[in-house]
């Protein structure tokens, strides 16, 4: 039995017919961009969320960047993020003109450690950028009243948590704006890219619907020099098919991090962790050991997908060498890069391919 590190298979037996129902419809309407669909999915993800707005763009990358751009964030001023996390986090500080400022994360939970923040903070400080990574949400608390006390701006980074909780409160809920990843692995994603950005500020929506359909206030006429970021139907429909599911395939997500956990509890591993009050979603199950390499070679020889997610941290990116980082700068961040190995998770996950992986695991560990 080979059990693949990610799968839709399962998930598409079971919504196949109502997104064949959806998609006709938009082939039939001739509208495609901006319609309908779009317009119910923002109503929903922002009901969902807990947020007054919801703005589509076209990918999860496009809503950090606009969304920094739509608080006046650009040349000359600095945002500091996680150097721990997929590189669009970084990339879309990047591509306003501004600078990525680098803050070291928490070795328990990945997440950015707000007492790094706090040093990190200088005159140029514009905004903090936290990554609710794979799933599990950042201490929020901690880094708002942070942002308070310096006025800056809390822009969520919620690409892989939908649906996750701090406290009772949503992830992309918390600060000025939260942005969120369709892309088809996500827990909740689309069949191609897609992003949306949250937000309660009713300036920062209307400067975000303009900013994402080329900064046009009505046709053809351009307030600012915006992009082409508009989340299509086909995408949009595709999303309200899932939204439904998410809760249930969120909580299968969490009964499948536990078996792992129990099955893997003894081994020389560092298991995900789950702080008390933190509702984790596990877009995916990550843990580290000092073995990872050969462990990953084991578990794909016997027919078990693994993955690295990440195998260099932002501040060792060839891209960012401008920046001055050097190795060592970030110390838990290189040493998660060495160390973590995800293992298989999805909703339709059998407790038989856990035990397999649990079983391979062990077997690797007892050699």
């Amino acid at each position: 039995m080979k059990i693949p590190l990610f799968s839709l298979e399962g998930q598409y037996r079971q919504i196949r017919p109502g997104i064949s129902k959806r998609i006709r419809r938009i082939f039939e309407s001739h509208r495609f961009i901006l319609g309908e669909n779009v317009r119910k999915l923002e109503a929903a993800v922002a009901k969902k969320v807990g947020a007054r707005y919801a703005i589509g763009v076209a990918s999860g990358s496009d809503a950090l960047y606009l969304s920094l751009v739509a608080l006046g964030i650009g040349k000359g001023d600095e945002v500091i993020t996680t150097p721990f996390t997929f590189f669009a986090t970084a990339g879309a500080i990047a591509r306003t003109g501004a600078k990525p400022v680098f803050a070291d994360i928490d070795p328990e939970t990945f997440n950015i450690n707000p007492t790094k923040i706090r040093k990190r903070i200088t005159r140029k400080t514009k905004a903090i950028l936290p990554v609710h990574l794979f799933g599990l949400p950042c201490e929020m608390d901690e880094i708002t009243q942070i942002a308070k006390k310096h006025k800056l701006f809390v822009v969520e980074d919620a690409a892989q948590s939908f649906g996750a909780e701090y406290r009772g409160r949503q992830t992309g809920s918390m600060g000025a704006a939260g942005c969120f990843s369709f892309y088809p692995t996500k827990n909740l994603g689309g069949a191609g890219d897609g992003g949306m950005v949250v937000t309660s500020l009713k300036k920062v929506a209307s400067k975000l619907r303009t900013l994402r359909d080329h900064g046009q206030t009505k046709k053809y006429h351009h307030e600012f020099s915006g992009i082409n970021s508009r989340l299509d139907e086909i995408q949009a429909a595709v999303l309200l098919e899932k939204l439904p599911y998410i809760d249930r395939w969120n909580r299968q997500r969490r009964a499948h991090a536990a078996a792992y956990n129990r099955g893997l509890k003894g081994l020389p591993l560092q298991l995900p962790a789950q702080p008390k009050g933190l509702d984790h979603v596990y877009h995916l199950y990550s843990i580290l050991t000092k073995k990872r390499d050969p462990l990953l070679k084991a578990l794909v020889s016997g027919g078990i997908g693994a993955g690295v997610y990440y195998p260099l941290p932002l501040h060792l990116q060839p891209c960012m060498r401008a920046l001055g980082y050097r190795r060592g700068d970030f110390p838990h961040s290189e040493s998660a890069s060495e160390q973590i190995v995800a293992l298989p998770m999805f909703p339709e996950l059998k407790l038989q391919a856990v035990r397999k992986v649990v079983s391979a695991a062990k077997i690797f560990f007892s050699a």
